[in-house]
C-alpha cells in the first residue's frame, strides 16, 4: 500500500525531544496540529494528544508502546513467549483477574515524562492514534486495533532502535487502507546519550578503564541521571552483548519451562546454577536474575521438603520475632552465627526460601510494632539486616575476586573487606573464613589465578592485621596476580594463534624461544615485563596448549565415544587447566561436530 509521510520534530524540554509522524494514504489531508504557547496539540476527528513542558496528555483511541528493558513491568504471558520483545499500553484498558483485557469508554489521561520514562523505557517511548479505520465506542475501537495490530507491536525487533520509518512501514498496512496513523516518538536525550556513551565504552572494553568509568560517573552526574535510571541503562546494554545474551536468556528459558511445568527437578537446578557461575565471569549483572525470578518465583517450584538450616532458621525467626510481648527476644551471638551460616547454604543452594521466610519475619515484626509491640522487635530484625549486608557486599567482592579477571581492586576495597573482617570477627574467631574462603575455595569453577588471589587476600588480611603488611601493600600483591593472570590470557591467545597459522612444531626450547619472541614482540610485553616472570608464563602457556590439543585430539574423542566420564574427570583433575577453559574447549568441539548437545549436558552435570 503506498503512502505519504508527515514529521514534525522538536523540543518539549531541554532533555525531552518528540518526534511526530502521520502516515496515510493522503497524510496531508490527515495531518492537524496546532501550537500554543509551549504546548502542541496533535488531533484527529475524536482523538488528541497534546505534548508541553512537563508530559502528554492524550483522549480518544491508542496507546503507548517500548521495548521491554529492565525495570519495565513484565507480564508473566509475555515473559513466556521468547518472541514478545515490546510492551503495549492500550489507553482505558485493564486485566482481569484470568489475565484477559477489560476496555472502557475512558481512554483520556496525563502522563508526566519522569513516569513516562521510568515505567517505560528509560530512552524511546511511543504513543499513538488513528483514525478512519476503526468507530463506534471508543472501547470497541480499541478491542478492534488491539486485534488488528497487537501481536505485531509486541513483536517488532526494530521498536528499541527506534526506527519510526521501518515502523510505518510495517504497522500501517495492517490498519487498514482507510487508515492514518499518527505517531509519536518520546526521546530522553540526556538519557540516550549516557547509553550511548556507555555503550560505545562497554562494547570497546567490557572491563571499562579507571579514567573512562570516571568520566562516566561524571557525565551522569552533569545530566542529572539518577543512580536507578543510570543501572537500567547499563543493564539493558550488557544485556543486549552478544556475549551475555544468550546466558540471560537461556537461564529465563529454564525457568519459563519449569514455571509450565509446575515444578523444578535437579538437573534444571543445576543448569541454573550454572549459569549463574557464568554470569559472575561475564560480569552479568545480579539485577537481570533477579527481574526474572521475581516474575517466574522459582522458589515455588522447588521440593517442598524443607532443609535443615530453614528448620533452623525458622527457630530463631519465630523465637525472636513471633513471641508473646513478656517474652525477652533479644538476639545473640549465637542466633547470628547461626543465621549467616544459613545464609551461606541458602546462597550455594539458590533456596529462595530463605528469603521469603526473612520477609514474612520482617512482615510479622512490623504488624506487631503497629499494633503496640516493643521497637526493639525492628531493632533486632535491624541488626539481623546490617550482618546480612555485610555478608551479601563482602561474599560480591570475593567471587569477582575469585572468578572476573581485570577487576578494579582498590585500597578502598581492601579497607572495606578489612573492616567487615572485624565486624564478623567480633561474633567468632573462625566465622570470616568459614563464610567467606572455605566453600569458595572448593569450587569447582575456581581457576588456578582466582585461587592465588583468593589464597593472597585470605592469608593478606590477617597479615594487615597483624602489622606485616600495609593496605597499599595488599592491593599491590592482589593487583600483581591481576596483571598476570590478563599477561598469561594475552600470551596464550597470540601463541595460539600462532600456532594454528605458522606453527607445527614447537616442542624444542629453541623453537619455543623462538615462538615467545614473536608473540612479545606482537603483544607489545617487551620490556614491560620480568624476563624471569615473562618465561614463566609462558612455559606455563606451552603447557596449557599441549593439554589442549591433546584433550581435544586424543581424549575427548573418546569420552563423548564411550560416555567415558572418568576419562574426563581424571583429565580436570590432573591437567591443570580450569574446568570453565574445558567445558567451553567442550561446547566449540559439540558444535563445530555437529554432536547433540544433551550429552555435553549430561557430562556438565556430573
Amino acid at each position: 500500500m503506498k503512502h505519504q509521510e508527515v514529521r514534525l520534530h522538536g523540543q518539549a524540554t531541554d532533555s525531552i525531544e518528540y518526534y511526530v509522524t502521520v502516515a496515510s494514504a493522503e497524510a496531508y489531508r490527515s495531518y492537524f496540529y496546532e501550537v500554543s504557547g509551549a504546548s502542541l496539540r496533535i488531533f484527529s476527528p475524536g482523538n488528541e494528544l497534546i505534548i508541553d513542558a512537563e508530559g502528554l496528555s492524550h483522549r480518544g483511541n491508542g496507546g503507548s508502546f517500548c521495548e521491554y528493558m529492565f525495570g519495565v513491568e513484565q507480564p508473566l504471558a509475555d515473559l513466556i513467549k521468547e518472541e514478545v520483545r515490546n510492551r503495549l499500553v492500550m489507553f482505558g484498558a485493564s486485566s482481569r483477574n484470568d489475565g484477559s483485557l477489560l476496555f472502557s469508554n475512558r481512554t483520556d489521561g496525563y502522563e508526566e515524562y519522569d513516569r513516562v520514562f521510568l515505567e517505560g523505557n528509560a530512552v524511546h517511548n511511543y504513543f499513538f492514534f488513528i483514525f478512519g479505520s476503526v468507530s463506534g465506542p471508543l472501547q470497541d475501537q480499541q478491542e478492534e486495533i488491539l486485534r488488528l495490530a497487537g501481536k505485531d507491536l509486541k513483536r517488532f525487533p526494530f521498536v528499541g532502535e527506534g526506527d519510526d520509518g521501518r515502523l510505518v512501514e510495517e504497522l500501517l498496512p495492517l490498519l487498514g487502507h482507510r487508515s492514518a496513523l499518527y505517531l509519536i516518538k518520546l526521546i530522553n536525550t540526556k538519557h540516550k546519550r549516557y547509553r550511548d556513551t556507555f555503550r560505545e565504552l562497554y562494547h570497546a572494553h567490557q572491563n571499562i578503564p579507571d579514567p573512562e568509568f570516571a568520566r562516566l560517573v561524571q557525565l551522569a552526574e552533569d545530566l542529572g541521571i539518577d543512580s536507578y535510571q543510570q543501572e537500567r541503562i547499563r543493564i539493558d546494554v550488557m544485556y543486549k552483548h552478544a556475549a551475555n545474551r544468550p546466558i540471560v536468556d537461556e537461564y529465563k528459558n529454564i525457568l519459563v519451562d519449569c514455571k509450565l511445568k509446575g515444578r523444578m527437578g535437579a538437573t534444571e537446578s543445576a543448569r541454573l546454577t550454572r549459569l549463574k557461575t557464568l554470569s559472575v565471569r561475564s560480569k552479568i549483572p545480579s539485577a537481570l536474575f533477579y527481574a526474572l525470578d521475581e516474575v517466574l518465583k522459582p522458589e515455588l517450584l522447588v521440593s517442598t521438603q524443607e532443609q535443615d538450616y530453614l528448620s533452623e532458621t525458622r527457630q530463631i525467626l519465630e523465637g525472636i520475632f513471633l513471641h508473646e510481648r513478656q517474652i525477652d527476644a533479644r538476639i545473640d551471638r549465637e542466633d547470628l552465627v547461626q543465621l549467616l551460616k544459613a545464609k551461606r547454604r541458602a546462597v550455594e543452594n539458590r533456596d529462595y526460601a530463605f528469603e521469603q521466610m526473612l520477609l514474612e519475619a520482617a512482615k510479622a515484626c512490623d504488624e506487631k510494632v503497629r499494633d503496640g509491640a516493643d521497637v526493639f522487635l525492628v531493632e533486632n530484625f535491624s541488626r539481623i539486616i546490617t550482618y546480612f549486608d555485610l555478608f551479601d557486599s563482602t561474599s560480591e567482592h570475593i567471587n569477582q575476586l575469585a572468578f572476573m579477571d581485570k577487576i578494579r581492586f582498590s585500597e578502598e576495597l581492601v579497607r572495606s573487606l578489612l573492616n567487615n573482617k572485624k565486624e564478623f570477627d567480633t561474633l567468632g574467631k573462625d566465622l570470616f573464613d568459614d563464610l567467606f574462603f572455605t566453600g569458595i575455595l572448593q569450587n569447582r569453577y575456581l581457576g588456578q589465578f582466582g585461587r592465588r588471589k583468593l589464597l593472597a587476600l585470605r592469608k593478606g588480611l590477617t597479615a594487615i592485621e597483624e602489622g606485616r603488611l600495609t593496605l597499599q601493600g595488599m592491593q599491590r600483591l592482589i593487583s600483581d596476580i591481576c596483571r598476570q593472570e590478563e599477561q598469561f590470557n594475552m600470551l596464550l591467545t597470540h601463541t595460539k594463534e600462532r600456532i594454528r597459522n605458522f606453527y607445527s612444531r614447537y616442542g624444542t626450547p629453541s623453537e619455543q624461544q623462538m615462538l615467545l619472541a614473536e608473540v612479545v614482540r606482537e603483544t607489545g610485553l617487551n620490556g614491560t615485563v620480568d624476563d624471569e616472570l615473562l618465561n614463566k608464563l609462558f612455559r606455563r602457556v606451552v603447557h596449557h596448549v599441549q593439554m589442549e590439543e591433546l584433550y581435544l585430539h586424543n581424549l575427548l574423542p573418546r569420552v563423548v565415544a564411550g560416555n567415558n566420564r572418568a576419562l574426563r574427570d581424571d583429565f580436570l583433575n590432573n591437567s591443570g587447566l580450569d574446568r570453565f577453559y574445558v567445558e567451553e574447549l567442550e561446547r566449540e568441539y559439540f558444535e563445530y561436530n555437529g554432536l547433540d548437545m544433551e550429552l555435553l549436558s549430561r557430562l556438565n552435570e556430573n
